[in-house]
């Protein structure tokens, strides 16, 4: 029976869309995730500890590209050599569709916690929602946007890994640590809501 259910749980590469962002997280395209992992280095140390501006490195960049490209074009003229491979520049449709598409998933799951906490006046969901505020601010307050940002490519690149190959043992640590949080959340929520005052149901029964 156990055995049937780990060949029908699905692999983490399928959880990551099956696709080439997959085979970089999970190391499977060795050479791309070395070439991530780099990149973001290179950039965290380039605007964090030099202290290098954003602008004025998008600007360099695209000032050498131009002029690459531009003495390039120029010799490839008088040479009579191919000029330079530029691809397609335009987004295309289908990618702008997927996009708006996923904000639109997002946006109506925010307006639906909204509603929930506005005209539902769900207790619960407003404590999860005030909650994971207050632990993005104390996060936010430990460092800035840059380093949030290279940790989570950390993370991208070394949690999935990890998950693939422990997935079972990963598994069973989760639910049972699941277990034991539901279980302390459901106390504390029942402390909060006993504190509340809750209007009778004695007028209802009287009428």
């Amino acid at each position: 029976m156990g055995e049937s259910v780990t060949h029908r749980r699905i692999s983490v590469h399928q959880a990551l869309g099956g696709g080439p962002v997959a085979d970089v997280l999970l190391w499977k395209r060795w050479y791309a995730s070395v070439g991530v992992l780099v990149s973001a280095t290179t950039l965290w140390i380039l605007f964090e500890k030099a202290g290098y501006n954003l602008l004025s490195f998008v600007a360099n960049v695209l000032f050498l590209l131009v002029v690459i490209l531009f003495f390039w074009a120029k010799s490839a003229s008088l040479l009579n050599r191919p000029f330079p491979p530029l691809p397609n520049l335009e987004i295309p449709e289908e990618i702008v569709a997927k996009a708006a598409g996923i904000i639109h998933v997002y946006a109506n799951y925010a307006l639906s916690i909204a509603r929930e906490i506005v005209i539902d006046k769900n207790f619960k969901v407003f404590l999860k929602v005030v909650s994971g505020f207050c632990v993005a601010s104390y996060i936010g307050s430990l460092c800035n946007f840059l380093t949030l940002v290279y940790i989570g490519v950390l993370l991208s690149l070394s949690v999935p890994l990890v998950y693939d190959k422990y997935q079972h043992h990963i598994d069973e640590k989760f639910c049972l640590t699941h277990k034991i949080i539901q279980e302390q959340y459901k106390k504390i929520d029942d402390a909060i809501l006993k504190k509340i005052p809750l209007p009778s149901n004695k007028e209802k029964k009287t009428q």
